[in-house]
């Protein structure tokens, strides 16, 4: 055996090595978190933006609403559909935890099953939800 076959054997080893926990684990995903709303969310009847916006952009509106809010004191924010919202995570009925009233079962949750990392929003804001605990 020349030692061009040994080199490509091996290739073929190493490769099959690393992708097998990706084929042990196919089709194998977790169920997605039960995202829980509250009464007050559900009488409003909406969110911010669509549900299917607010899955891939939240995290681009809270920063910009973060910029607006702190650099040009604008507290109000008008959606496509031209509702008006509070610009705030926690402060009143029309604000995200006015709605999403359980960090743990609604931010908590979707940002483990997807793995995306840390939330740092609670370095600066008080947690409604853990305020009292």
């Amino acid at each position: 055996m020349s030692d061009k076959l040994k080199v490509l054997a091996g290739l073929l080893v190493l490769a099959v090595l690393i992708t097998l926990p990706f084929w042990l684990n196919a089709g194998k995903s977790g169920a997605a978190p039960e995202i829980v709303i509250a009464e007050a969310a559900k009488k409003a009847g909406n969110c911010v933006e669509s549900k299917e916006w607010m899955a891939a952009n939240h995290m681009a509106l809270l920063d910009q609403w973060r910029d607006v809010v702190v650099r040009e004191g604008k507290h109000i924010y008008v959606s496509e559909s031209g509702q008006e919202f509070n610009m705030s995570l926690s402060s009143g009925e029309n604000s995200c935890l006015g709605c999403h009233t359980s960090t743990a079962e609604f931010c908590d949750s979707c940002h483990d099953y997807t793995g995306v990392g840390t939330l740092y929003c609670w370095e600066c804001h008080i947690d409604p939800s853990k305020e009292n605990k």
